[in-house]
Order: structure tokens, then C-alpha cells, then sequence
């Protein structure tokens, strides 16, 4: 069993959601990101998304765009984040944590290379927004082959025709983006969420997650209800953002996690 599957095992028996939380690697800088990525299992996380800093994140609102000035800006790599991986694995094997961003870094750095190295830090899985499932053997393929789980993006415009294209080769769980937008725009209706789950629910055996527009306990318990997992993002890079020094960013970050945490364990009764 993976990482991942171990994961969403443990919590169905709990009878819970999974806190999925992302936080952009290398924001504010190195240090403080390294101190919020170690700090996160602690304070409730239970899977972990790591951003790869890119200049151009398409599908990432304001405030995930902003992460990635800064982190560039702290002059973040992939090689850095690989590194900031092995960091993190020094200290922590069990806690599943998954990739995520675009494919122009990964077919700078080399595919594989990238994979080899992805897999020899303890990355479990890749979430990669741009390359759609028509070029699988680019990078879905290779990166399963290898043992890492490749997470497929679903959205409200995901019909059902669309559907078993996109989470044809999927594994790990099933990210559902919540709203027709960018991260951190809006949030969705519970009944639209509640409809949604349930239609991928025909269509794969994978937990679903729901992410995009999450930002408060009292909504990760309302999703958490009704999904596998919830993904906040936005929420917890505003803390980064709205600190005056990198130590109150880890605080800032940590004390939303817990708050979020004890909302989606709480959600169930």
C-alpha cells in the first residue's frame, strides 16, 4: 500500500475526511517554509501538498500567485524543493505528501530525472494542472511506473463523456476543483458539492477531495461531510502574506492548520 491509500485507509476506518493542506514551497523563504512544511502533520494536516514555484501558475488565484513571486524571488528551484522533500522525510515517513504545479519546470529539470529524484526524496504523488490525460506517456505513465500516484483535477465542466478520459491512469484520490475559477475565488454550494461527489462517485473507486474556495473550519466540516478529503490552499498562504516576519508566517499558518483540523475531525460528530 501507498502512502496515500495507507492514509485514506486509516481515516474510513475513523470514519473522517482527510485535512489536505497546500502550501507553495520556499514562501516566505527556505527556512520558514521548511519549519510550516514539518510543522503541518503536528498541527492536523494529514496529506500534504507541496507547490512547485512557477511564473506563470494559471490556474492559481492572487494569493497562490503571489507565493510563487515570492518563493522565486527567494530564488526557490525544483532542486530546492526536492531538496526541502528530503528535509522533511528526515523527520517524518508517513505523512503522504504530493507535488503540485505545472509541467515546464518538471520538462526543464528532465522527466526522468525528475522522477527518479521525486521518488528518492519521498514524494508520493504528483498533481500536474496543465497536462491533460491525451499526453499520459509524457509524464502520467512514467511517474506510476515508478510508484508515484498521479492525481487527476476534475471541475465543474468535467461531464460525463469527459470523465473516464480524465481519470483514466488516475490514482491516489480524485482532486475536485469546486468552482468554474481560479484558487481562492468563490466557494460552492454544498449541494452542488454533495451532487458532484456523488457523480464521480459512479465514475471511480479513488477518495475524493474537494478543494478551491475552502477557508474556515466551519466550511472544511460542512465538505468534510460529504467528501474524503478537503483542500485548503488560499487560506492558509494569506497567513504567509499578512505576517510581518517569517516566524509569525509559521504561526500564522500552523494555528489556521489546527483550526482547520479539529473542524474536519469534528465534522462526523
Amino acid at each position: 500500500m501507498s502512502r496515500l491509500q495507507s492514509r485514506f485507509a486509516e481515516l474510513k476506518e475513523q470514519n473522517r475526511a482527510a485535512l489536505v493542506t497546500f502550501v507553495t514551497a520556499g514562501d516566505p523563504n527556505y527556512d520558514a517554509s521548511l519549519a510550516i512544511l514539518k510543522g503541518l502533520p503536528e498541527a492536523g494536516a494529514d496529506i500534504i501538498e507541496l507547490g512547485m514555484p512557477f511564473t506563470d501558475p494559471m490556474a492559481d488565484g492572487p494569493a497562490i500567485q503571489l507565493a510563487n513571486i515570492r518563493a522565486l524571488a527567494g530564488k526557490q528551484t525544483l532542486a530546492k524543493t526536492l531538496q526541502m522533500v528530503r528535509d522533511f522525510r528526515n523527520g517524518d515517513s508517513r505523512t503522504p505528501l504530493v507535488l503540485m504545479g505545472y509541467f515546464n519546470p518538471i520538462h526543464y529539470y528532465g522527466v526522468g530525472r525528475f522522477i527518479a529524484d521525486a521518488k528518492a526524496a519521498g514524494v508520493d504523488g504528483l498533481i500536474v494542472v496543465d497536462l491533460p490525460p491525451e499526453h499520459n506517456e509524457d509524464l502520467c505513465e512514467p511517474a506510476q511506473a515508478a510508484g508515484l500516484d498521479f492525481i487527476r483535477l476534475t471541475t465543474p465542466t468535467t461531464d460525463d463523456q469527459r470523465l473516464p478520459t480524465v481519470l483514466n491512469g488516475s490514482s491516489g484520490f480524485v482532486y475536485y476543483v469546486s468552482v468554474a475559477g481560479v484558487t481562492g475565488a468563490g466557494a460552492a454550494t454544498l449541494e452542488h458539492v454533495e451532487e458532484a461527489v456523488a457523480r464521480l462517485r459512479r465514475h471511480t473507486e479513488l477518495p475524493v477531495s474537494i478543494g478551491f474556495g475552502i477557508r474556515t473550519p466551519e466550511h472544511a466540516a460542512s465538505i468534510a461531510r460529504l467528501a474524503d478529503g478537503v483542500v485548503v490552499g488560499s487560506a492558509l498562504i494569506d497567513q504567509i502574506e499578512q505576517a510581518a516576519s517569517p516566524e509569525q508566517a509559521v504561526d500564522g499558518v500552523l494555528g489556521l492548520c489546527r483550526s482547520l483540523a479539529e473542524g474536519v475531525r469534528n465534522a462526523r460528530g
